[in-house]
């Protein structure tokens, strides 16, 4: 991989982390389009999302900070002595701290069930691109048929565990983070904003723990053969950083006025570039593979 490939590779990773279009897809169809044909694999992607995640931190800096004197109050009994008050029951910022780590465990388990096919079989283009055509559709019924009346305030512990399982699925390519946690969101009835501004909220642990993870076990192997550079993967990882913030900004304005049906059509429109490329060996289903 190039310094430029780098810049390029974190360009869309910040353009797409936070869109219902899936970043990890983009990140593997792009990387094996680039001239060094291969793709960055699952520890880059992982690490580049530190980056985007660390905007999601800055954007939401208020918000998280409220969240957590919220949830301390609670937990330390400042908001009285019964076992409702220390949960946080009438309080719904120390309540969403709780059901943002309940929504977390999913992922964590499915992640560590399932980490061979992670970083393998669930990478085979046309996984991908299936993931992508499929989970469109789903986004968008639920952009048609969900309520969009509810609130985060009104945020229950089963909605919680909902939301992780639909956050979990993003574990393969092609489902999207913010795409798979919108959709339940929908479903369930929460509004456009309030959907997407829970599946930034709850992906902080997630992805920040995946991230680091990969970075300190893969620390030996980056820039070996077949592997970007820790240098390169920085480079990138900065990038994903500025454009993921301006990003953000720009999705929650779209998201509260317009529906997601743009992202439905990209979606399903890439998912038939992507098999017309494999079936006429532009693009091999797995890497490494002759295309």
């Amino acid at each position: 991989m190039t310094w430029w490939e780098s810049v390029v590779l974190g360009l869309v990773q910040g353009l797409t982390e936070f869109l219902p279009v899936s970043s990890s897809a983009h990140l593997r169809i792009v990387g094996q389009v680039l001239p060094g044909g291969s793709d960055p694999g699952a520890a880059f992607t992982a690490v580049t999302q530190i980056g985007t995640e660390t905007a999601v931190l800055l954007y939401f800096r208020k918000d998280i900070a409220r969240i957590v004197v919220a949830w301390w109050r609670a937990v330390s009994g400042r908001n009285g002595t019964t076992r409702r008050d220390r949960l946080g029951a009438d309080d719904p910022d120390a309540r969403i701290a709780w059901w943002i780590a309940l929504g977390s465990v999913p992922i964590v388990v499915l992640g560590l069930l399932f980490e061979e096919q992670i970083v393998g079989p669930f990478r085979n283009l046309y996984v991908v691109a299936g993931m992508l055509a499929l989970f469109a559709v789903f986004l968008g019924i639920a952009d048609r048929v969900g309520a969009k009346h509810r609130t985060l305030d009104r945020l229950t512990w089963k909605h919680a565990v909902l939301f992780g399982f639909a956050q979990a699925m993003a574990l393969v390519p092609g489902v999207s983070r913010s795409g798979g946690t919108i959709t339940a969101g929908l479903l369930m009835g929460y509004t456009r904003e309030a959907a997407a501004r829970y599946s930034f909220l709850l992906a902080i642990p997630a992805v920040l723990g995946s991230g680091f993870q990969q970075l300190f076990t893969s620390l030996d192997e980056f820039g070996t053969a077949g592997t970007p550079s820790l240098a390169l993967t920085a480079l990138a990882t900065v990038v994903a950083f500025g454009v993921g913030y301006v990003v953000i900004i720009g999705f929650l304005k779209v998201v509260s006025t317009y529906s997601y049906m743009p992202f439905v059509l990209y979606r399903i429109a890439l998912a038939v570039v992507v098999v017309v490329l494999l079936v006429v060996g532009v693009l091999a289903p797995l890497a490494g593979a002759d295309a």
